[in-house]
């Protein structure tokens, strides 16, 4: 089968291709697994991460990718939640306990990072980690929501916003542009603000019904109850916390930040960003518990996620744009072609 793999931990400011096109053996599915073809398979920012180490994969080479949508191709031993021919989802939470804190159990496996994930033709999985995808979404539209969408279900609940409070999100990618949708559904009397350093994301926003938006450090019109940032750089994290009123939470929503601006920390005083008993609270993975509850929620709204498509052969192309930010919505990469 085809595969974009990950051979060594690189710095992305030396190559623009981190990823090598192999042929690898089609993998054979366990007792209660699943064998996935892939039909597309989501790029996030957390491949940025694996490829320049900060988080380092347990094993190299390895296959990334963890925002896959696919049909159910063979069935492991005793494997009978789904039939073949199923259309289903895959996520970051490869395997776990299968616990409400699963999330941050040692037992936590990561697709695409402690397994092969959906950069492939095939992956296997557990069924207990394979989701029905709703059919109001095509696989494309469906793919940024297996963890763009699901982790930012998580950071909204994380909020412990009511409707009627305000919301700021800063940084305006894949995930974002889902959080406002989701957050206008859920919490329809609550005003929405965004905090993007492009141009064209601010816009973006407006015409997906923020109320406000404007760049990283400027001051919105009215203190808000919480923001999430879903950056990997701190100067959003220094200024969402001087945005916030008196009792406010940060939510951030990233697996790791990037050393760039970390000297922007220097900035923090404590009686303008962290007095008045402010929070700051962090998203650690996924559970399954979120993936099954926020995909039928995603399907009655519906989300409508911002998606470019590349084929799989582009993949580095499509990690490229995201590094560079500025990109709008989320980017896709179309696997199988039948």
């Amino acid at each position: 089968m085809r595969a974009m793999v990950l051979k060594q931990i690189v710095s992305l400011a030396k190559t623009n291709t981190p990823l090598e096109l192999v042929e690898l053996p089609i993998p054979v599915p366990g007792p209660g697994e699943l064998l996935v073809k892939v039909s597309v398979c989501g790029v996030c920012h957390t491949e940025l991460d694996e490829i320049e180490g900060r988080i380092v994969p347990p094993k190299l080479p390895i296959v990334l990718g963890h925002e896959i949508a696919g049909r159910v191709h063979q069935l492991g031993e005793k494997s009978s939640r789904f039939q073949l021919g199923d259309r289903v989802g895959v996520g970051w939470v490869h395997s776990s306990t299968g616990q409400p804190d699963e999330n941050l159990s040692p037992e936590f496996r990561a697709t695409g990072r402690d397994v092969n994930g959906g950069y492939a033709e095939y992956m296997t999985v557990s069924e207990n980690y394979a989701y029905p995808i709703p059919e109001i979404f095509s696989d494309v539209d469906a793919a940024p929501l297996l963890c763009a969408g699901g982790i930012g279900y998580r950071a909204l609940r994380l909020t412990r916003i009511r409707n009627g409070d305000l919301l700021g999100l800063t940084g305006f990618g894949a995930s974002a542009h889902l959080v406002l949708q989701l957050a206008k559904h859920l919490f329809p009397e609550s005003r929405l603000y965004v905090f993007a350093r492009d141009p064209d994301q601010q816009q973006f926003a407006r015409e997906l019904g923020a109320e406000w938006a404007g760049a990283t450090d400027a001051t919105p019109p009215e203190k808000l109850h919480a923001i999430i940032d879903s950056t990997p750089a701190w100067k959003p994290v220094v200024e969402a916390l001087r945005n916030l009123r008196p009792g406010g939470r940060l939510v951030i929503n990233a697996i790791r930040k990037e050393d760039t601006d970390k000297a922007r920390l220097q900035d923090l005083t404590y009686h303008e960003h962290l007095w008045s008993e402010k929070e700051i609270k962090s998203v650690a993975n996924i559970t399954h518990f979120d993936l099954a509850e926020f995909l039928p929620i995603a399907g009655k709204i519906p989300l409508k996620p911002e998606v470019r498509v590349l084929p799989l052969e582009q993949a580095n192309q499509a990690l490229t744009e995201i590094r560079h930010g500025g990109a709008r919505g989320a980017r896709v990469l179309r696997v199988s072609v039948d």
